[in-house]
């Protein structure tokens, strides 16, 4: 029961985790192993473009800059979209405050991180604008700094949230603001895309790879975030070990039942035996026993685990403090296949303890 519980709720923290990615970024996106930017003419982009199973393809310019709000300062990655960005993500859904706009009446706007807007003191109900700083580029600093920075001003329409890594990193412009700032003339970061639904996406992320060769990586929605996910999975396999290694600990517990269920039957025993049983036979009566011990604990253990998380589920009974976290209450998701392992783990580890006293005290207190 405690193994499926903690495995469960672990699962659900990962597929939270898939689902906030799943909002901010591609099905697929494409960066350059050497470089930070490439242009997209220079290589066989246009057959990924038209390809039968692209929903949507968008050039991005992504770079750090320095942000500025009243006497408030930020370092920050300024990311440039397209237009569709908000088609193939769920940014319209992220967003705490505001409004998803990029250009109204000619002014430029900035859809701004959570945690970046929390750090420069941004407010959408200020008139006051945000200044955004950049080296020039191919620029080198001159005896007036000031000639080797480009700058330019953007007023905050919204703030989104996704994640605290995501939130307090990210500010979000029009590609041609990026594009005017970074001096980035055709040149891009990355290229996304999101693909159609039923789609294979591990077999479209291979041809993509093998149209673009070695010079570029093109990762998944988890591989964009190897590190995170790499990172839980740890924590799953060793939250699994642990458990395992308490389980058999307590598993003592059924070798001391044993032991004294041998040592009170050993009349019972001595009469079998004159009646004409055999060792083996005895031994199998114990083994028996110790086996129903274990199938019945594992059943009625994988039964329990399996409704307790049903009900946290469906009714939600443990909750987070109001407001601490993005969902309010802890997120479980039931795999068969992690309960299957529980099942079987339980079984192979019953059946070891229950072989080992009946065939050590076999010795001492069975006839030959």
């Amino acid at each position: 029961m405690a193994i499926i519980i903690v495995i469960s709720v672990v699962n659900g923290f990962n597929q939270l985790l898939g689902q906030f990615y799943s909002s901010f970024d591609p099905d697929i996106k494409i960066t350059s192993v050497e470089g930070k930017m490439f242009d997209p003419s220079d290589y066989n982009f246009q057959k990924i473009k038209s390809h039968a199973d692209v929903a949507y393809y968008a050039e991005i310019i992504e770079e750090m800059a320095l942000l500025k709000y009243g006497s408030q300062i930020y370092p920050a990655t300024v990311k440039g979209v397209p237009d569709n960005y908000n088609q193939y993500t769920n940014i319209d859904s992220l967003l705490f405050a505001g409004k998803y706009t990029f250009k109204e009446d000619g002014i430029n706007y900035a859809v701004v991180g959570r945690g970046v807007a929390f750090n420069l003191g941004v407010g959408l109900s200020f008139t006051d604008h945000i200044m955004v700083y950049v080296p020039k580029k191919g620029r080198q600093v001159s005896i007036n700094p000031a000639r080797a920075i480009n700058h330019n001003y953007i007023f905050p329409a919204g703030i989104f949230s996704v994640l605290e890594e995501i939130d307090a990193k990210y500010i979000l412009v029009s590609y041609d603001f990026a594009a005017e700032l970074f001096e980035s003339e055709n040149q891009v970061s990355s290229v996304e895309i999101d693909l159609t639904d039923n789609s294979d996406h591990s077999g479209i992320q291979t041809e993509i790879q093998n149209i673009l060769g070695e010079k570029f990586n093109v990762k998944n929605k988890y591989e964009q975030h190897d590190l995170v996910f790499k990172t839980m999975k740890s924590e799953k396999f060793w939250a699994y070990v642990i458990l395992v290694f308490i389980l058999i600990l307590s598993s003592g517990n059924m070798i001391g039942n044993l032991t004294l269920l041998f040592i009170d039957k050993k009349d019972d025993i001595l009469i079998l035996q004159s009646m004409g049983a055999t060792k083996d036979q005895i031994q199998k009566i114990f083994l028996f026993e110790g086996w129903l011990i274990s199938l019945t604990g594992a059943i009625v253990g994988t039964l329990l685990g399996i409704t307790i998380c049903w009900i946290q589920i469906k009714f939600e009974i443990i909750t987070f403090p109001e407001g601490s976290f993005a969902v309010p209450a802890y997120p479980v998701q039931i795999v068969p296949t992690d309960i299957l392992l529980a099942l079987i783990t339980v079984l192979v580890i019953g059946f070891f303890v229950s072989l080992y006293p009946v065939k050590l005290i076999s010795q001492k207190y069975l006839l030959k």
